[in-house]
């Protein structure tokens, strides 16, 4: 399938269209909340039982949904909880970090069915679109042809403005300056017709966060992605926030003074890049921080990282809530379980020693989804874009 190009939807999904909105208001309502009788849909969503008994029928029909087992009642019919059909919709999601791309197969219950992965010095617009090509028709060729029929869109993660990122991944200035006028629909349109959905490589990993991690347990919070280079996203209202330039939740740019005064951004004092540049400073390899979970060889060096980021994030955590009252900042990144939950300590202890004066300090959180969370995301999109609703309204 490498040489063909990717069809986009045909048969039931793309003869369907847009979902209207009751029928996107109930598909979300079971995915935020799992399974649910028509009945409880009916009550929640306050819609009549009849409305919603067609829907379901009709999603139903279209494999979108399947029926669980009855469970009886004191009276009446046995009610039958409907709950999302995992091979109703898949999408692809994309995630271009620093030193590797990754793309991966989602289903409609947010799990990875497949993925694939490259590494490299630093992204290049050639390198990586061709591992797309070649990657994004290897998974889709896994698929029988039901199935490659309900791929809805591939889903891009990237960071905001990536040709400045030269200086930070050793490339020159002239090779980076191609990804300024990259179209990435474009380029997608040379071996797929899917739909193509961009977003914040930050964002996404909130988006992945907030729909299938810890993020339903709240309705406002800040999002730290702790990466080769630190970033964020927002939440509000259960709803994540992109702003109207896709932007919004930059919070890798919030500004630390230095030691000597000097201004700083949270992107250059809280990454992994820093631990990398020291390791590679005193000779070790800095490969394991970004292809094991043992970061025990380089404790010597971590500890000391943990604790200038815990610090940084303390501090970017109360500038947040003094723009908006969130009630928790959640804190997850490409590292071990063991260092997330180090730093997630660190900075709940530095945030109680911070002036507070006129804030209320959120509660620090550890994010789940860790080094997946951006392709995940992204993945997201397309799906989020055909069956559900984008923001909370209706879900209260």
């Amino acid at each position: 399938m490498d040489g063909s190009k990717i069809r986009s939807l045909s048969g039931g999904v793309n003869q369907r269209g847009l979902r209207d909105h009751n029928e996107r208001l109930l598909l979300s309502m079971l995915q935020r909340n799992g399974p649910m009788p028509g009945s409880d849909l009916a009550r929640v969503a306050g819609l009549s039982p009849q409305t919603v008994s067609v829907i379901l029928r009709k999603l139903e029909k279209d494999g979108l949904l399947t029926r669980g087992t009855p469970v009886k009642g004191k009276v009446g019919k046995p009610s039958v909880p409907m709950a999302l059909a995992a091979d109703g919709a898949f999408s692809l999601g994309v995630n271009i970090g620093r030193r590797s791309a990754k793309i991966v197969l989602m289903d409609f219950h947010g799990t990875v069915r497949d993925g694939r992965s490259t590494r490299f010095q630093y992204p290049l617009p050639a390198d990586v679109f061709e591992f797309l090509r070649l990657a994004s028709a290897e998974l889709i060729e896994g698929l029988s042809p039901s199935l490659q029929e309900r791929l809805c869109g591939i889903g891009i993660a990237a960071p905001f403005e990536l040709w400045n990122w030269h200086e930070m991944v050793g490339a020159s200035a002239e090779e980076f300056s191609a990804w300024k006028h990259i179209d990435f629909h474009a380029e997608i349109a040379h071996f797929s017709d899917l739909p193509v959905h961009i977003v914040n490589d930050a964002t996404a990993a909130c988006r992945a966060e907030h729909i299938y991690g810890r993020g339903k347990e709240f309705r406002d919070y800040a999002y730290f992605f702790v990466a080769a280079f630190v970033g964020g996203g927002i939440v509000l209202n259960h709803s994540v926030f992109e702003g109207h330039q896709g932007n919004a939740g930059a919070l890798g740019s919030l500004r630390s003074v230095g030691p000597n005064g000097e201004s700083r951004q949270l992107i250059d004092i809280a990454s992994i890049h820093l631990l990398e540049a020291r390791l590679a400073e005193v000779g070790l390899d800095p490969s394991g921080l970004w292809n094991s979970d043992d970061w025990s060889p380089y404790d010597r060096y971590v500890e000391p990282w943990i604790r200038q980021t815990a610090q940084e994030l303390a501090k970017a955590a109360l500038s947040t809530c003094a723009v908006i009252d969130f009630e928790a900042v959640m804190i997850d990144g490409g590292l071990p379980p063991n260092v997330k939950q180090t730093l997630v300590e660190r900075t709940r202890r530095y945030i109680a020693n911070q002036d507070t004066r006129g804030l209320i300090p959120p509660q620090i959180e550890a994010g789940t989804m860790g080094r997946k969370a951006r392709e995940i995301g992204a993945a997201c999109g397309p799906i989020w874009s055909h069956f559900l609703l984008k923001s909370n309204a209706g879900l209260s």
